[in-house]
């Protein structure tokens, strides 16, 4: 056990020890008062307490210590177990890790020798990999503060704690060579051997195996090995042939799934590289690197905190415990790689990357499950096996009346049976020949292909909708999607462009110039608004030597970075003048952010920005044009909320800016209590309202309208003002006209959220836009929706998205703007961000579904009108006019050439001028019965 075990046992032991002693002691002391009573009912007459009472309460004792001493053992497994995980785990690193590096090392000399430790490669470097990785792998704050803390670790490291390393190709290079790259070795697939195997184990297969052996042996002895060999061998060489073309299907599936797992796993993400905010895949990652991190981000690669504002890890899928753990640079820095971030953002410093991460070690010993069944998989089993059932019936009673018709010598020359005449050998003969007939009723009527229609379908689909920007997550996705009745969607990014700029501002009671904006505004104002727009962000501003701006963030924040440019803003200058003292990081629910910093001067400024109806709430007063703090009466109140209508109407996302001084004196002094503190958010100095243009994408209205010719109607979600999500909703073809646009077809988040379970479930399917909206609010949406029997997709982007993922039928997480908590929920992942992509999505869902009801169609036909002719031959005339060859090829071609045919056949515009397939609708309908049955009297009549 290691140290932390070891010290927390015997406290927890002496805990358990006392609380035993305890209840031992309150036992005793019941009897002694038993002891001293006088009890006149006691008919033994003595001072005695009942003996019946006595033997309960040390009973209970006893039960009480034990479940005690149980609770205690169970919580010591626990913990052992954890570190047994633990050490295997560390101990699968040591193995792996020396293998790389003595493979690494007789690259670079011929010879070596000593421990791993010792051939590691220093490239420069004043620390060593398993120095470094020890820091973070074992939580070691004191080794951390030994180095220096970060800053002296950052310096070790040759790297900038802001700006972080240089980015050239030779650094990199060597930072790989000494500290390995941020990928780990796979797990070796299952080879195509493997998949030979699986196919072997068929059962009928096996039947068949065994047929063609008799039947080679029968024609051997009967016919000679010249001619007797055709029947036994063509069914050896058809079953050979199935059992390889099903290995292939299924080898060339999982090695797509492997390329989709790739693809999952390709993170792209910002870093900062030699000051400026560059965007890479995670696989590029390397020790020394400083990574910006915020809400919904996956922790790339282990490292330590470097700054951190209300910072909160969620490592559930590192230590098995659903616990958020809250960072901070001073008492717990340090961050695991595969961990997602919760709350809050800050900057992490690279010290583990690949296979030096405990993660990097997991990922390397597990491999993805590619044998996962759908739901449309899942009933095409059982209809398989209900025909296999009736086909077994069938050949049964085709055996039972063949054997009668042989043994009963109603069989035609020269094969007839007379009894005392015909011997052993003959008669053995004849009845495998019988046999074999009756097998091969069965494996006709065993319809293998459907199987393996679906699985080309749906492969050929996932590569197909790769291809239009949709990475299939879940396999079950494909073919729900085509069900799907209604479609929940954001609007920033997926029916917009989401390329933000601002294109109006009002400040100090009145309209700027777009031309000029800092032109119209006072000094003060001018300042104020530039502290706010520079300290207040999660983005950043770039500047080269030759001038060029370059802006990095999301799109909100990279349009008001713009935004602040252009009123003057020296973002580094401005940022280094102040100093953070706590943060309120955006919360989607309270639909704001802000902080609190403190300038040179010893003055505290909280500054906040968001929803501009939001922020103006908590106003109290505004900046005039002159500069002067002016009360926010009525008129002026009405005359931006006026202004925000106004700019709502025209499609605009209104963001709001204010601040408020704050008396340094209030401020805690204790840094615990500084996390704690709350910033006050009331009383507010308004400084601007500006207005942010995000263009609906092109093709989004047609889009929206062939989803409404299909059957789906696309619902808004959006978290905008109502007046603006009415605008673009007008724009996209969501609503109709203005008249459409009225309550509940247009509807307030708040408004849904306060109604009855009943309530929201009634008016749930006369909903178009729901603005205002929390992720909550997106949720019992989605929950009223399914109760109305809709087959619910829902698209996301943010990590409270991931609620309303899960919960939908059909999960779309956006590949561009989306975290990775959200894309982690998610079925299908959008990788364009573009609406048009999700309908496509719903083509290819109904193309699967009606490639599989053409091919049943196809070979049902086939099967049953085979199986009918033979019935009725053997029947009627104890002969088959299909023998077990030709039933076997046509069965062979049916399962190879058809499927593959019909099975990848690309969707056409017809499906989406269909009505969704319902949740409960049979497979094979009236109509593919009545088609069947036609079709089989036809091939029947030829």
């Amino acid at each position: 056990m290691n140290n932390s075990s070891s010290n927390s046992s015997p406290y927890h032991r002496q805990q358990y020890d006392e609380e035993a002693a305890a209840s031992s002691r309150r036992v005793k002391d019941e009897e002694d008062d038993d002891e001293t009573s006088d009890d006149p009912f006691d008919i033994t007459n003595t001072k005695n307490a009942p003996i019946e009472r006595l033997r309960r309460w040390r009973q209970a004792a006893l039960v009480l210590n034990a479940s005690r001493r149980f609770r205690y053992t169970l919580d010591l497994k626990k913990q052992n177990d954890r570190e047994d995980i633990r050490r295997r785990i560390r101990a699968h690193a040591q193995v792996i890790r020396a293998a790389i590096l003595f493979r690494e090392a007789g690259d670079r000399a011929p010879h070596v020798s000593g421990s791993p430790k010792s051939t590691t490669p220093t490239g420069g470097f004043e620390i060593g990999l398993e120095e470094l990785a020890s820091v973070t792998r074992d939580h070691d704050l004191p080794a951390l503060e030994r180095h220096g803390g970060v800053t002296g670790l950052a310096g070790m490291l040759k790297t900038n704690p802001e700006k972080g390393i240089n980015g050239d190709d030779a650094d990199i290079l060597n930072r790989k060579n000494t500290f390995g790259s941020n990928t780990y070795p796979k797990k070796k697939g299952r080879s195509f051997l493997n998949f030979l195997w699986e196919a072997w184990q068929d059962l009928t297969l096996i039947i068949l195996m065994v047929a063609a052996a008799a039947s080679l042996a029968l024609g051997i002895k009967t016919e000679g090995i010249k001619e007797g060999w055709y029947d036994g061998g063509s069914i050896a060489f058809a079953v050979l042939l199935v059992i390889v073309v099903t290995a292939i299907s299924d080898y060339r599936q999982s090695l797509q799934f492997q390329n989709l797992n790739d693809e999952k796993r390709n993170i792209h993400l910002e870093i900062v590289r030699g000051g400026k905010r560059v965007e890479v895949s995670i696989f590029d990652i390397v020790v020394g690197d400083v990574i910006p991190l915020k809400i919904g981000d996956q922790v790339p690669a282990d490292g330590v905190l470097v700054v951190g504002h209300s910072l909160a890890i969620d490592e559930s899928s590192m230590t098995g415990e659903a616990k958020i753990v809250h960072k901070d640079h001073r008492k717990d820095p340090f961050l695991m790689s595969g961990c997602k971030v919760a709350d809050g953002y800050g900057t992490m410093l690279v010290t583990g990357v690949g296979i030096n991460t405990e993660w990097g070690l997991l990922m390397a010993s597990i491999s993805e499950d590619t044998g996962e069944e759908t739901p449309l998989q899942v009933r095409l089993n059982g209809v398989a096996t209900f025909i296999g059932i009736v086909g077994l019936a069938v050949a049964l009673v085709v055996l039972v009346v063949l054997l009668a018709r042989y043994f009963t010598g109603h069989t035609r020359e020269p094969n007839r049976f007379i009894k005392g005449k015909t011997n052993v050998s003959d008669a053995v003969d004849g009845a495998i020949k019988i046999v074999t007939v009756a097998v091969t009723i069965v494996v006709v009527a065993v319809p293998e292909g459907l199987p393996l229609a679906v699985t080309l379908t749906l492969a050929y689909s996932m590569r197909k909708m790769m291809a239009d920007k949709a990475l299939v997550r879940r396999l079950s996705a494909c073919e729900t999607m085509g069900s799907a009745t209604t479609i929940c969607s954001d609007k920033t990014g997926t029916l917009t462009l989401n390329q933000m700029t601002v294109v109006e501002a009002y400040s100090g009671g009145k309209k700027l110039d777009s031309s000029d904006y800092s032109r119209s505004l006072s000094p003060t104002a001018q300042s104020l608004l530039v502290e706010g727009i520079a300290q207040n962000s999660t983005g950043s501003v770039f500047t080269s030597e030759g001038g060029e701006v370059e802006i990095s963030g999301s799109p909100t924040e990279k349009a008001i970075l713009s935004w602040g440019v252009k009123l003057g803003m020296k973002f580094e200058v401005v940022r280094s003048e102040a100093s953070i003292l706590h943060v309120f990081p955006f919360n989607s629910e309270k639909k704001r952010g802000g902080l609190a910093v403190k300038l040179p001067n010893n003055e505290v400024h909280i500054h906040w920005k968001g929803a501009a109806e939001i922020v103006l709430a908590s106003c109290s007063s505004f900046l005039d044009a002159d500069g002067a703090v002016k009360p926010l009466d009525e008129d002026k109140v009405a005359y931006h909320k006026k202004a925000i209508g106004d700019m709502a109407e025209g499609s605009l996302r209104c963001v709001a800016l204010a601040y408020r001084l704050f008396d340094i004196n209030k401020v805690p002094k204790d840094e615990d209590q500084l996390e704690q503190w709350v910033i006050p958010e009331e009383d507010l100095v308004l400084l601007a309202i500006v207005g942010i243009k995000d263009p609906c994408r092109p093709g989004v209205k047609n889009a929206v309208q062939l989803c409404t010719n299909a059957g789906v109607k696309v619902r808004m979600v959006t978290g905008d003002n109502l007046q603006t999500a009415k605008a673009i909703a007008l724009e996209c073809g969501i609503l109709d006209s203005d008249a459409a646009a009225t309550e509940p077809n247009l509807i307030e988040g708040k408004v849904f959220r306060a109604l009855s379970d009943s309530a929201r479930e009634e008016i749930a399917d006369k909903i178009s836009v729901m603005g205002r909206s929390s992720p909550n609010d997106k949720l019992l949406l989605v929950k009223a929706l399914k109760r109305r029997g809709h087959v619910v997709a829902v698209t996301g982007d943010g990590t409270n998205d991931a609620p309303a993922l899960h919960e939908a039928d059909i999960g779309l997480a956006m590949g561009i703007a989306g975290t990775e908590v959200a894309k982690e929920s998610s079925d299908i992942i959008i990788l364009d961000d573009n609406f048009s992509s999700v309908v496509k999505v719903v083509r290819w869902g109904r193309s699967v579904y009606a490639n599989i009801q053409k091919f049943i169609q196809f070979q049902l036909t086939v099967n049953v009108a085979a199986l009918i002719i033979n019935v009725v031959a053997a029947v009627t005339t104890g002969e088959v006019p299909l023998n077990a060859v030709q039933l076997l090829w046509v069965n062979l071609i049916m399962d190879t050439l058809g499927a593959l045919a019909l099975a990848t056949e690309p969707p056409t515009d017809h499906l989406m001028h269909r009505s969704p397939v319902g949740r409960r609708e049979p497979l094979i309908t009236n109509i593919m019965w009545r088609n069947l049955l036609v079709q089989v009297c036809r091939l029947y009549s030829l």
